[in-house]
């Protein structure tokens, strides 16, 4: 457990409050049991999975030496079934981990899909549709950030007609037309970037996805977009 921020995020608090309840969703005339291991979904709304995020990057930039989490007794704690309450998108870069810029979270805590560009695709929706529909995350953040090479390569893409080789450039395609719809937009080109490509990737997770967009409409799931400045260390949500 953290010490010193006890209390401060409710992971820590509702971390163990675990029981045999199921949630049937009752999707597509499917029912989807929130715990795969046989155990209950996060006890936080989706306004209190937010509410952890912010309140713990808050932590990660007034006091980054804060914490020290005892990681034995959490894994011990999710070995047999695990209950996130955050899905993070996140892009695969190094500097952009998301268990530590939402303020120092250990094992069971978060549900996180990484690639280059915190892009969506077959593998990364069935990730995320996992976490919603199967654990009960209640919460899908989709993470850019600023100076982000990936994002970067798609302004060249557009600004410059630069290629890539292998896959790198069909990877950052998804990328291309927030691109361009931003270019002639006052202020950083590559950021400005990133954060249109989150917000899209955020709307498109719904269009996407019926058993995203069934639990959104029944409220047990909110999915929002957010950009992590590398300088600062601050997460700021978008609209």
């Amino acid at each position: 457990m953290c010490s010193n921020c006890d209390g401060e995020g409710v992971g820590r608090r509702d971390f163990l409050k675990v029981g045999a309840a199921f949630i049937a969703f009752g999707l597509g005339g499917a029912s989807w049991p929130a715990g795969a291991a046989e155990g209950a979904a996060t006890p936080l709304t989706l306004d209190e999975s937010l509410a952890a995020l912010k309140s713990g990057n808050e932590r990660y930039i007034s006091h980054p030496d804060l914490c020290s989490i005892d990681l034995a007794a959490q894994r011990s704690a999710v070995a047999a079934h695990q209950a996130p309450w955050a899905t993070i998108i996140s892009c695969a870069d190094s500097r952009v981990p998301p268990e530590l810029i939402f303020g120092g979270h250990g094992v069971g805590e978060l549900f996180v899909a990484r690639n280059a560009g915190n892009l969506v695709d077959t593998a990364t929706l069935g990730t995320v549709e996992y976490g919603a529909a199967v654990l009960g995350s209640p919460l899908i953040v989709v993470l850019a950030h600023t100076s982000c090479g990936a994002v970067k390569a798609a302004c060249d893409v557009v600004a410059k007609n630069a290629t890539y080789p292998g896959a790198i450039g069909p990877m950052i395609e998804p990328i291309l037309p927030a691109a361009i719809a931003v270019r002639s937009e006052a202020g950083d080109f590559v950021d400005n970037t990133a954060k249109e490509s989150a917000r899209r990737t955020a709307r498109r997770l719904t269009a996407s996805s019926k058993l995203l967009a069934g639990l959104t409409k029944a409220g047990k799931l909110k999915i929002v977009a957010a950009i992590y400045d590398l300088q600062t260390g601050a997460v700021t949500y978008i609209e």
